[in-house]
């Protein structure tokens, strides 16, 4: 959903809604960073998964229990991925957002736990 626009400004200040996560592929052990349209929640984020469940990102992410998101220009050590569905993951997206994951079709999300930064 927008990866090449998108790459060179996720992760940082300029663009919140898009992060960069860093993970290690599950068979490949080879490091990977993905663009991901996200959320800030209390406790730690909620990423859209454009294409399904089929995707192999989230399954690296769960595979691992968890990831790296580097987000507004500093890393995050994210744990305990957890799939989630429509209603619960849509609710860290504002109106126009959901209504925009929702005619893309976008019934899964990824929400990801963070220990506070001191």
């Amino acid at each position: 959903m927008g990866a090449p626009l998108t790459r060179p400004f996720a992760g940082t200040r300029f663009l919140t809604l898009w992060a960069v996560l860093e993970y290690r592929g599950r068979r490949s052990g080879r490091a990977n960073a993905t663009p991901v349209a996200i959320r800030r929640t209390p406790d730690g984020f909620v990423i859209l998964i454009p294409f399904g469940t089929g995707t192999q990102w989230p399954h690296n992410v769960l595979a691992a229990g968890g990831c790296t998101v580097r987000w507004k220009g500093a890393p995050h050590i994210a744990h305990d991925p957890e799939l989630i569905g429509e209603e619960e993951g849509a609710l860290a997206f504002n109106r126009p957002q959901r209504t925009l994951a929702n005619l893309f079709g976008i019934r899964r999300f990824l929400r990801l736990r963070v220990r506070p930064t001191p």
